[in-house]
């Protein structure tokens, strides 16, 4: 506690270090002019000559920027892709300037793509990932679905857990280490389609962050990254919509004012058909017995919200989310019911006290959960599931006492609902019946606070501590300090490094990919205690030209009480399943290069992560180390647009990915067993030959690399008033590469039946697929 009570004391001592020249604050929104939209992150400078004075809007479009008193002052107000305005104001006590930005094609100049890159050299995050929304509709992706999560596995640091996932391997931790937010209400599985496409439909989406270290002290709970997703408020201004009719699924977006200029409503929903056109084959061979039923599979997703604005300093929003995903097979014999989904809900007020400080008071739902029905005609019917269940109230503050410091603090407060591994069976008549599972509550209070501090104009420093909590049959605390530092070598150039200490309270326990939809989230206990990380990093920033943006990162991170399942755990039908677990430690490191170019015809990035991971436990492998099965040694992503033709009218676009294969385990040997009393002959042959393999260590052979080519074109049709339109044409796999999603041994027989030969062979899930979508906004 004595370090706490230093660092709370540095922190109150430098909030202390005000100028003596006397000065006023003007704070206000920045929005989209056309929308009403608040812009995040937008930039607001004093132009007058010698100022340095400057500022962005926070999370909510709100700025606060301390000015001296007196004369008239020039400012100006920036955002790309936005046309830049510059207001003369005289400023006076807790003035309020509130400002529209136009947004066009026609009006991105040079200065604000260099303010830009600017921006990400002086700020003092690092490992910070923002997506633009733009970009993602642009690239080519499968089925023609635009994926935020696959669009984000093309930055550096982060990769996929294997092919036709959609889950985040983010600088080696396991995908269950990712904090998925939607306007801060926490999403447990963030994929449809068994893992295929990500659950965030894209024409809803404001903003993405992905945070890979040096996480903010507001952000808590896991280990490896933060992604947080905003949505789009609604157009406060005009009534419009826009869609998409693709391949596999459509989508339709409808927004507007409820009352104009001042509040406002989106509605965005997608649906896949792919089970109507199963369900018609299945219906017309009905009547032929040799016919094989296709199993029907479906998934919708709804995203809605309301903004109030209810006067110059409360504004109220109101949002929620409802997912799920349908997989049926049904025959003669029985009949197989999948669904899993989240549910999420948030209310918000954010209130302005003053110019200098502003609140955020959210209160949030969230629950996942997965069933399993399956029912044998006049037999059995069965049924297992999991879930989880969250409510949340929390509070943030952002307080800038001075141009030196914005302070944020806050505290959450949890209540977390879990079913683990949950079983109903018996028969239809009621004679038998057999019921399992756990059931557990537990609450996870948090306290946070942070100050990011500009000591001179070359130094900048940001720390911050989090105080967590967490109640279930054990209380545990922890204190989780984070620090980061920039020096700034010009205005092109900066250095920065970062600590950050984390903790995660519950834990996804059955599957090692972290994508399929039967995993089960598990809560610390007595003997389940929390898991815990700390990282370092450090890396150059540099800004070459308006055009050009370089960074470079290293990494070290290491994690304790990792958890895994012991060899041949029973984890459904289990009343006792902390006895399954193992605990150990983990760590990885490595390095992450990356090259932007944001202006021109010709825009893009090239990322490329180099990295090891490994993990090691006592249970296991007697306690020698060993690499996770996503562990991977290169990570390559090119992506390239270009936009030609008038007004940019076409665009052509590609990815390039190339990553070291996934780790498995196979056999180094077998041997076999003939004629011996039990074994049974292989299939058309009459050798009564058993084939058993010989396994060696955990993920000892390598599948060969994954590589991918995908191509896009884009024809943006010339609008018709309000009725803009585009054609996608997109090729997923383009050269047909056939990647291994996973090996398996088969044992061959010649004619004689006598076994001829053993051989792995692989299987792969995508060929070569194209894809054509037809885009609408009005």
């Amino acid at each position: 506690m004595k370090h706490f009570y230093s660092l709370m004391l540095g922190l109150l001592l430098s909030l202390c270090s005000l100028t003596a020249q006397e000065t006023v604050t003007i704070s206000g929104y920045v929005k989209d002019a056309d929308t009403g939209e608040t812009l995040l992150g937008a930039n607001i400078s004093v132009l007058d000559q010698g100022s340095n004075l400057g500022t962005v809007t926070n999370d909510y479009g709100f700025y606060s920027l301390r000015v001296p008193a007196g004369d008239s002052i020039t400012v100006e107000y920036s955002y790309i892709g936005y046309a830049t305005q510059t207001r003369r104001i005289l400023p006076t006590p807790n003035l309020t300037v509130t400002v529209e930005l136009a947004f066009g094609e026609e009006l991105i100049t040079v200065e604000v793509t260099a303010d830009a890159n600017r921006e990400k050299v002086n700020s003092t995050q690092m490992g910070l990932e923002q997506l633009s929304m733009a970009e993602a509709k642009l690239l080519p992706a499968l089925f023609g679905e635009v994926d935020i999560i696959k669009t984000l596995q093309l930055k550096p640091g982060v990769s996929n857990g294997g092919e036709g996932t959609s889950g985040l391997v983010v600088r080696g931790g396991s995908p269950d280490q990712n904090l998925f937010l939607l306007d801060e209400a926490v999403l447990y599985n963030p994929s449809h389609l068994f893992g295929f496409f990500s659950t965030f439909n894209s024409d809803a989406v404001k903003s993405v962050d992905l945070y890979k270290g040096g996480f903010p002290a507001e952000y808590g709970g896991r280990l490896s990254s933060v992604i947080d997703v905003k949505l789009n408020d609604g157009n406060n201004k005009r009534f419009g919509g826009k869609g998409g009719i693709g391949l596999i699924a459509s989508r339709l977006t409808l927004e507007g004012p409820i009352q104009k200029n001042k509040s406002s409503f989106i509605v965005s929903g997608r649906r896949t058909y792919a089970d109507i056109f199963t369900r018609a084959i299945n219906d017309a061979n009905a009547d032929n017995p040799d016919a094989v039923q296709i199993p029907d599979y479906y998934f919708y997703d709804l995203n809605g919200k309301a903004s109030f604005e209810l006067g110059e300093q409360d504004r109220i929003f109101v949002s929620g989310y409802f997912g799920r995903d349908f997989f049926t097979f049904s025959t003669e014999t029985f009949d197989l019911n999948f669904n899993w989904g989240n549910n999420a809900a948030t209310a918000r007020w954010n209130h302005i006290y003053n110019s200098q400080l502003f609140s955020n008071v959210t209160l949030s739902y969230s629950s996942y959960d997965y069933v399993i029905q399956n029912s044998i005609p006049n037999i059995a019917t069965f049924e297992l599931g999991s879930g989880i269940e969250d409510v949340t109230l929390k509070a943030d503050w952002y307080y800038s006492p001075d141009n030196r410091h914005n302070v944020r603090f806050g505290a959450t407060a949890t209540y977390h609902t879990f079913e683990v591994g949950r079983l109903r069976a018996g028969d239809e008549a009621g004679t038998f019946s057999f019921t399992g599972g756990q059931n557990f509550d537990a609450i996870a209070p948090a306290l946070y606070i942070s100050d990011d501090f500009r000591y001179n104009d070359k130094w900048t420093i940001n720390y911050g501590l989090r105080l967590s909590g967490f109640y279930n049959d054990e209380f545990y605390a922890n204190l989780e300090p984070r620090a980061a530092v920039k020096y700034s070598v010009s205005d092109d150039v900066s250095l920065k490094g970062s600590y950050t200490y984390m903790t995660q309270y519950i834990h996804l326990v059955g599957n090692s990919a972290g994508t399929l939809p039967t995993d089960v989230w598990f809560p610390s206990t007595e003997r389940v205690r929390p898991q815990l990380s700390q990282q370092v990093a450090g890396g150059v920033f540099y800004a070459i030209n308006p055009d050009w943006y370089l960074s470079t990162e290293a990494f070290y991170k290491w994690s304790d009480r990792q958890v895994d399942f012991r060899e041949g755990a029973n984890l459904f039908v289990n009343d006792n399943l902390e006895d399954e677990f193992v605990f150990g430690d983990a760590w990885s490191y490595g390095a992450e290069v990356y090259l932007e170019k944001k202006n021109g015809p010709i825009t893009g990035w090239v990322g490329y992560t180099l990295s090891w991971s490994w993990r090691q436990f006592d249970e296991i492998l007697q306690g020698r180390k060993f690499h996770p099965s996503y562990d991977r040694r290169h990570d390559l992503s090119v992506v390239a647009l270009y936009e030609f033709g008038s007004r940019d009218q076409y665009a052509l676009t590609g990815t390039w990915v190339y990553s070291t294969g996934n780790l498995t385990t196979l056999p180094f040997g077998r041997f076999f067993l003939q004629d011996a009393p039990g074994i049974s002959p292989p299939q058309e042959s009459g050798a009564l030959v058993s084939v058993v393999p010989v396994y060696t260590d955990r993920n000892s052979f390598r599948l060969r690399s994954y590589q991918r080519l995908d191509l896009g074109f884009v024809w943006k049709f010339r609008p018709r008033g309000n009725f803009k339109s585009d054609l996608t044409v997109g090729v997923y796999n383009a050269y047909d590469r056939r990647n291994p999603f996973a090996v398996f041994i088969d044992t061959d027989f010649n004619d004689e039946g006598v076994l001829s030969g053993v051989q792995p062979r692989q299987i792969s899930l995508f060929p070569i697929l194209p894809s054509v979508t037809w885009n609408f906004e009005f």
